[in-house]
């Protein structure tokens, strides 16, 4: 056999670049952009108004408008010119009108036996006051129980406007006898129903005395608000009229 020299031929490379050389590359270019980025940051940091920096720094006060200062207004002083004489005016006064009395009304309270009373306080009903007043004058009687000499009161009964018994008011009953003061005494109609449905009864002394117009009878509410005003009543020291017999009627 002949002899033959046989050389291995080897592929010639592609020109063609790799896919990681492209990489290799761009993240070159990327590295020295990012460096380029923070060098000029840096930069600005220390220098704001280097010509990198698109927003530089003012100075302080610079391209502002100068403002002087405020001018003080001078204070100006008016004098108020007075006349020579300073003359006070009148003074107005009012005359008070005369009142017009009013004319009430007046209720003897004194027996027709009994001695006139002199500085003795009138009953007196005024329309439109209180809700009760008395029916007719005191009447002086010989009491029920005819217990004569030893004994001397008041008693009576209350009304309502259609003239029925009114029960469960409060009476009161005080003033001087003998020149003493007596202790104010309570009670309640429909007590005594021997003077009738709302009857009432005080005790006054254990004895007849005489006096003018220095007793007095009141009737109240629940709440002893009064109802009615003082009644003052006389007593007689005679032993038939030892009872003052006092009844009270609704007016309103």
């Amino acid at each position: 056999m002949d002899a033959f020299d046989f050389k291995e031929e080897r592929p010639a490379r592609s020109m063609k670049a790799s896919p990681d050389f492209i990489w290799n590359i761009l993240s070159v270019v990327m590295l020295l952009g990012v460096l380029c980025v923070l060098g000029a940051a840096l930069m600005i940091f220390i220098n704001p108004n280097t010509p990198l920096n698109p927003f530089p720094l003012r100075e302080a006060g610079a391209g502002l408008p100068t403002v002087g200062a405020p001018i003080a207004p001078t204070p100006t002083e008016t004098r108020r010119a007075l006349a020579p004489t300073w003359t006070p005016a009148p003074t107005l006064t009012e005359t008070p009108r005369p009142t017009r009395p009013t004319a009430t009304p007046v209720i003897s309270n004194t027996p027709e036996n009994s001695p006139t009373a002199t500085n003795a306080p009138d009953i007196s009903v005024t329309p439109g006051g209180m809700n009760y007043t008395i029916q007719g004058a005191p009447q002086p009687l010989e009491d029920f129980q005819q217990r004569g000499c030893k004994w001397m009161g008041v008693a009576g009964q209350v009304f309502d406007l259609r003239g029925g018994p009114v029960i469960g008011l409060l009476v009161q009953m005080g003033g001087t006898l003998e020149g003493k003061l007596l202790d104010t005494q309570t009670s309640m109609t429909g007590i005594a129903r021997q003077y009738g449905e709302s009857g009432f009864e005080f005790p006054i002394a254990e004895r007849v005395v005489a006096s003018n117009n220095n007793l007095w009878i009141q009737l109240l509410d629940q709440a002893g608000l009064p109802l009615s005003d003082k009644i003052y009543f006389s007593t007689s020291d005679d032993c038939k009229k030892n009872l003052i017999l006092i009844s009270f009627k609704q007016v309103k």
